[in-house]
């Protein structure tokens, strides 16, 4: 059966922030040190987005790795 993939959507910073309860700013250290997914720029580069099955990916990695100390 073939796989199917994610549906690309895109949610911006308010929405991030708000499903992996990071700050703006805590979330930018992270997109800085390349442990967080890169933003997407949109129209003239001063408004971002992020892939939505990314963060979600992000957030599957973070339980995970917790889950790997724990063991």
């Amino acid at each position: 059966m073939p796989q199917t993939q994610p549906a690309k959507r895109l949610i911006n910073q308010r929405e991030a922030c708000a499903r992996t309860s990071l700050s703006r700013t805590a979330i930018w250290l992270r997109v800085k040190a390349k442990t967080f997914p890169q933003p997407v720029r949109l129209g003239d580069g001063s408004r971002i987005a992020y892939v939505e099955h990314e963060i979600e990916t992000w957030i599957d990695q973070q339980i995970a790795h917790r889950d790997e100390v724990a063991a």
